[in-house]
């Protein structure tokens, strides 16, 4: 629901072709020029909080195994490093279970071959007398892993770009939320008849929002606020709370205290960001709101949704998130229907790009990043 925008929008601008939305060549394209080339966020560093403790990632065909070693990094329980999931002896796919612990090693169900939580192999079976076979040649292949404001990013490429440089207009930007010290209340998931794109496109304009969201309307004006990400992988900006209005809940009322230091302005705003290629990002007055996107198909997306509270607040007796998880699980079904309806529409042999609006402007911006790292600007 990224801000409305004063300036004018290029008079040319149209939206996509529908081949980009719909085709199958397309999609297995963006797996590789985008998905597994671009660092792309699997979830938060809480879900594992000790040595052994695993999530699975599944990235468009591609498994992963996301672990917490035993070794001590950043002050934290051990390291969190990521592996494709493949065994290094005949390519067997060594977990199966989304989320777990490992009792010390990493063991494939084939035959037996066993790594560390740092990826060694530390046990081959019946190998010890084959000819030129060394056990420290065949460790798990590791795939890049970064952490950010406690949420984890991999980039599935051999030679990623350094995430400190990828992510720098984002390094420190949200600072006063503290989002690394929160921890989640609430996960819900949704299965999205939709291509990925417009779920991100729906997210960045609130042209939409007064006929969609009367709700949301209610509480924050779809024409306010302004952007201060236009161009390139980080797009958004901030919208405000109508007069009296807290937070966004259902009532538009907070009983919680502002995380972090939030203070001043933005404790009347509501700050939203695309994070290219798959993260939506939402900062309120007293949470924060997450969306990850996982692509399925070129229609089908599996949508996560998280929402984070100062675990101060969370230790408080009677604390319940569900004022801003239920405003936000109707809204975000609100917009689901409309972006499944754009799916089978923009499907029709009668689509053609349209043009967009002043306040779709984001749209435009994420069109011309996609489109560059496509190779088809």
């Amino acid at each position: 629901m990224a801000a409305f925008v004063k300036p004018s929008v290029e008079s040319s601008a149209r939206t996509l072709l529908r081949r980009y939305y719909a085709s199958e060549e397309v999609f297995h394209a963006e797996a590789e020029r985008l998905f597994y080339s671009r660092w792309f966020c699997v979830g938060r560093a809480e879900q594992i909080p000790d040595p052994g403790d695993y999530v699975l990632a599944q990235i468009v065909g591609e498994s992963l195994i996301v672990v917490r070693g035993r070794d001590a990094g950043h002050g934290k329980s051990g390291e969190i490093r990521a592996f494709f999931n493949v065994c290094r002896h005949r390519g067997t796919r060594i977990c199966t279970e989304e989320r777990g612990r490992f009792a010390g090693s990493i063991q494939c169900p084939y035959h037996a071959w066993t790594y560390g939580l740092d990826g060694r192999l530390v046990a081959a079976r019946y190998m010890r007398d084959t000819p030129g076979f060394d056990r420290h040649d065949y460790p798990l292949h590791t795939v890049a892993l970064a952490e950010w404001e406690g949420f984890l990013f991999v980039n599935l490429a051999p030679e990623p770009e350094p995430f400190d440089l990828a992510f720098a207009p984002l390094i420190g930007r949200f600072s006063a939320w503290q989002i690394s010290g929160l921890r989640l209340a609430q996960r819900v998931e949704y299965d999205v008849r939709a291509n990925w794109k417009m779920i991100i496109q729906n997210y960045s304009e609130c042209y939409h929002c007064p006929v969609i969201h009367p709700a949301l309307t209610q509480l924050s004006p779809p024409t306010s606020g302004r952007n201060d990400l236009s161009v390139g992988p980080f797009l958004g900006g901030y919208m405000t709370l109508n007069e009296m209005v807290g937070s966004l809940t259902v009532d538009g009322r907070t009983v919680r205290p502002p995380v972090g230091t939030v203070s001043g302005e933005d404790l009347n705003r509501i700050y939203y960001y695309s994070i290219f290629p798959n993260m939506l990002l939402s900062l309120h007055p007293d949470y924060v709101m997450a969306h990850m996107l996982w692509p399925q198909a070129p229609g089908r997306t599996k949508v996560v949704c998280e929402w984070y509270f100062d675990t101060q607040a969370m230790a408080q007796p009677g604390f319940d998130p569900g004022d801003a998880v239920e405003f936000w699980d109707m809204t975000n079904r609100q917009d689901w229907r409309v972006c499944e309806l754009s799916q089978l529409g923009v499907g029709s042999r009668a689509y053609t790009p349209g043009p967009y609006a002043d306040a779709e402007q984001l749209l435009h911006a994420f069109d011309i990043e996609y489109l560059r790292v496509m190779r088809e600007a």
